[in-house]
């Protein structure tokens, strides 16, 4: 299963924004207080766990911890900001994103494959 890696702050969000150009990054923005997001991180704590390891990284921004990070990961990608968020980001660019009940692992796994 691919690690998840979580975010706090500015620095490594933008890190992993370059490292994109090496291999494409999932990024998913998450409430700690919503009930949809808790579903959305559901359908994609179960899509990892179905994954082999592959070059994808994954990154978790929780919104009440980390709100300078999604608000940055906003404007550099030019999504607006939304929660539950998924935001997979290739050289870059964002190639793909969903929020809401959009977020399953079907959708996910058809823009992770995709994407590689």
């Amino acid at each position: 299963m691919p690690d998840l890696e979580r975010i706090y702050d500015v620095a490594k969000a933008e890190e992993l924004l370059r490292q994109s150009a090496e291999a494409p990054v999932l990024f998913f923005k998450h409430s700690l207080t919503c009930s949809i997001s808790q579903a959305a991180f559901r359908e994609l704590e179960q899509f990892l766990a179905s994954q082999a390891e592959s070059d994808t990284r994954y990154a978790l921004i929780e919104i009440q911890r980390a709100r300078e990070a999604s608000n940055h990961l906003a404007s550099a990608t030019g999504v607006r900001h939304e929660s539950p968020q998924a935001i997979l980001v290739k050289d870059g660019q964002p190639v793909w994103h969903a929020s809401h009940w959009a977020i399953d692992r079907a959708g996910l796994s058809q823009a992770i494959h995709g994407a590689s």
